[in-house]
């Protein structure tokens, strides 16, 4: 079997690691993809291994989301030197790069509500982690378009933040 974690206490550790390095709750998903990056690994494993992180109050799993607890943190620190170095090398990177995306995603926000006039209202926010650098509601006349522009926005939201900036510096003068 290709890998180096191949117990269920290495895979706790590695869990536990990657827990302490995400910003915020994150999802099944997520998270089994982070700790399948070692080949010794099957899902099957993982679940026990999550679940038992749970029941031993490692891991609080709230709405479909994980966090660490304190407890967690704690023996995480203790153990992570047990990781095999290229496991924890790749373990680091991969959870650094779900941490930015995470901390991306919640810096941009988005919302539609209908209006009594048979519009709908899309509202659309970015955040530089400190205060909100823009915030738009637009009056729109369908639901679907509302879910559009959110989407869009949740994907373009710092090109559309500069191109409005653009258009109210230079355009027109």
């Amino acid at each position: 079997m290709a890998g180096f974690i191949h117990d269920e206490l290495g895979i706790i550790m590695l869990i536990l690691f990657i827990m302490q390095r995400l910003p915020d709750g994150v999802e099944l998903d997520t998270l089994a993809d982070l700790t399948l990056c070692d080949e010794g690994i099957n899902s099957f494993d993982f679940a026990g291994c999550l679940a038992e992180l749970c029941e031993t109050g490692h891991l609080s799993e709230f709405d479909g989301s994980y966090t660490i607890t304190d407890k967690g943190r704690k023996n995480g620190r203790v153990t992570e030197n047990s990781i095999p170095y290229s496991v924890r090398i790749k373990a680091e990177k991969n959870a650094k790069a779900a941490a930015d995306a995470m901390k991306a995603r919640g810096l941009v926000k988005t919302s539609h509500a209908p209006r009594e006039d048979n519009c709908y209202t899309v509202s659309l926010s970015m955040s530089d982690g400190i205060s909100e650098i823009i915030s738009l509601d637009i009056l729109d006349g369908t639901e679907e378009q509302d879910v559009l522009m959110e989407k869009r926005f949740r994907r373009h939201a710092e090109r559309i933040y500069n191109e409005i900036s653009d258009i109210l510096l230079y355009s027109g003068k």
